[in-house]
């Protein structure tokens, strides 16, 4: 449809100001809020969805259609996307065919089949996407340009974000030419001036991007909520499982050993237990540079290994330069008593403990091996979904390690268990490298 170029510039600036303020009401629901975040929502749910966003948007084509030069109100186009990439595209087929309703009785019969194609398109090509690609695209085009210049000037590489961004522009230049081609069968922004065509193509991305970036900073938002959730769980289970009467009893016997052979050692023993409950009720960052978690984890081994005696060995191969990266807080203490506990001391002869760290890459590998008693056979099998593979008694601790790493990086953290009967047992982490002060979302960053 021709406009004049100021009436298609200011519907452009209303348009998005639409996006913003549609996206936020939305986003002020609860309901909408734990429907989309829901990574096992059902069909019926993402039919609410469509609802939810379909039916007010249907209105605004109602009053393009009814209102003469109010044209800004329809953002059929972006709001099918939408649905298509956040809901698959058969809710977004559904969505779609909602959305052209007044377009039809206004005799628009073009739009049905476009909004359909639109959502097919769209839908099929977001089953190939990564979802962290979609959660993130950026509605400022030049910045996402610019992102992406930069990025393969160091390393050449096929960029999602961008050929999502190309995406939309052409289906949106392909639809303004059909408006112009049939304008009483079709609606859609068009202008003879290629600055104008120009700045309606771009600004399609935007109004999609603007949506996506509201409802991503909730996401975000509950995430972190559910980490402090999950952080505050490890503290107490730390307080009421590790750090338990019995430990302290046998660590307290151990002291009391020997103030009179050892007075020196045990004013040491006092100093790192006291270095341990100090560590474990002060209130601790979600993430510590690794030196840090090493240091507490020292203290815990020095511990066990006083108590122990020669029956516990402890190996450390650490890599230099994965100390100032951080991880997860109290990440390692639990996989280090799982291997004591359940490992070593069964065994006669007690073992040795092994903490080894190392860069893969962009990513950063942690392990905790013993050369205990291993697992029962009939356990040594891959964890099903919501079923991880842990020694009997040792689910606790393992289910808030795996938790924590999923919640904090997504499908970017591996949690892999190996173990052989009678050989031992090795716990392997891998997380993506963040550096020291980073800002922290890790899933889901990539998840």
């Amino acid at each position: 449809m021709h406009e004049d170029p100021k009436l298609i510039l200011i519907t452009l600036l209303v348009e998005l100001g639409v996006a913003a303020a549609f996206s936020s009401s939305l986003a002020r629901s609860r309901a909408f809020k734990n429907i989309l975040l829901n990574p096992h929502r059902s069909f019926r749910d993402s039919l609410k969805l469509v609802a939810m966003i379909s039916i007010p948007l249907t209105l605004g084509v109602w009053i393009r259609v009814s209102v003469q030069n109010f044209l800004a109100a329809d953002i059929s186009y972006e709001a099918t996307i939408l649905m298509a990439v956040l809901l698959g595209p058969a809710a977004a087929i559904i969505g779609g065919a909602i959305l052209s309703i007044p377009a039809v009785l206004h005799h628009e019969y073009l739009s049905l089949p476009v909004n359909l194609l639109v959502a097919t398109l769209f839908g099929v090509s977001g089953k190939f996407a990564n979802m962290e690609d979609i959660w993130s695209f950026s509605p400022m085009i030049d910045l996402s340009i610019y992102r992406w210049v930069t990025r393969n000037l160091r390393r050449p590489h096929l960029d999602r974000q961008i050929l999502f961004l190309m995406l939309i522009t052409a289906v949106q230049f392909v639809s303004s030419v059909l408006s112009h081609a049939f304008p009483k069968r079709f609606f859609e922004l068009y202008s003879g001036n290629w600055l104008v065509e120009a700045s309606i193509c771009f600004c399609a991305p935007i109004v999609v991007g603007i949506p996506l970036k509201i409802w991503n900073a909730i996401r975000i938002e509950r995430a972190l909520e559910e980490q402090g959730r999950l952080l505050l769980e490890a503290r107490l289970d730390a307080l009421t499982r590790q750090i338990n009467p019995h430990f302290l009893f046998n660590t307290l016997n151990s002291i009391t050993s020997l103030v009179r052979v050892k007075p020196e050692l045990a004013r040491e023993m006092i100093v790192k237990l006291a270095n341990i409950l100090r560590a474990l009720l002060k209130d601790r960052e979600a993430f510590v540079p690794f030196s840090e978690e090493l240091s507490f984890t020292d203290d815990y081994l020095d511990i066990e290994v006083v108590r122990f005696g020669e029956k516990l060995r402890v190996v450390k191969e650490i890599a230099d330069e994965t100390l100032h990266i951080v991880v997860p807080s109290m990440i390692l203490q639990p996989l280090i008593e799982n291997s004591i506990k359940h490992g070593l001391e069964p065994r006669i002869n007690g073992g040795t403990v092994t903490l080894r760290s190392r860069l893969d890459g962009q990513r950063l590998v942690l392990e905790v091996e013993d050369d205990g008693v291993g697992m029962a056979p009939e356990r040594n099998q891959q964890p099903s979904a919501g079923s991880p593979l842990v020694r009997p008694g040792t689910g606790i601790g393992m289910k808030n390690v795996r938790e924590r790493m999923a919640v904090l990086y997504g499908i970017e953290a591996e949690v892999e268990i190996v173990s052989r009967p009678g050989r031992g047992t090795m716990v392997r982490l891998v997380m993506p490298v963040l550096e020291a002060g980073a800002a922290v979302w890790g899933a889901g960053r990539q998840a």
